[in-house]
């Protein structure tokens, strides 16, 4: 399994549930308007200020965004199917682009977890 986590921070001027608003219910649904979901398609939210956080105020994201394909052409055909520039487009409208962090990750999971 490929996966992808992305770190996205809003663009200055959002605060942070106008930009879940906006993440989900208009960038997501474009999204899904261009290619069909993928197996997993998460977007985990940090929240600001918990005392769990370790440095809370440097933590450098607002989501990570999480994407699990079965394999790099899976990935490559979905990818392919969003039409970059469109996403890039929107993103442009609540996203710091120039913020954004991915990485591929290689998951390992001991028994009882999923």
């Amino acid at each position: 399994m490929l996966k992808v986590f992305a770190y996205l921070s809003k663009k200055q001027g959002f605060d942070t549930q106008g930009f879940i608003d906006y993440y989900e219910n208009h960038h997501v649904p474009l999204v899904l308007s261009r290619a069909s979901a993928p197996p997993v398609y998460k977007r985990n939210y940090l929240v600001r200020g918990d005392e769990l956080n370790r440095n809370g105020d440097t933590i450098g994201f607002d989501v990570v965004t999480e994407l699990a394909f079965p394999d790099r052409t899976t990935f490559n055909d979905w990818t392919g199917k969003l039409g970059v520039d469109a996403i890039g487009v929107d993103e442009e409208r609540f996203l710091d682009r120039s913020r954004t962090r991915a990485c591929v990750i290689e998951e390992r999971v001991q028994g009882g977890s999923r």
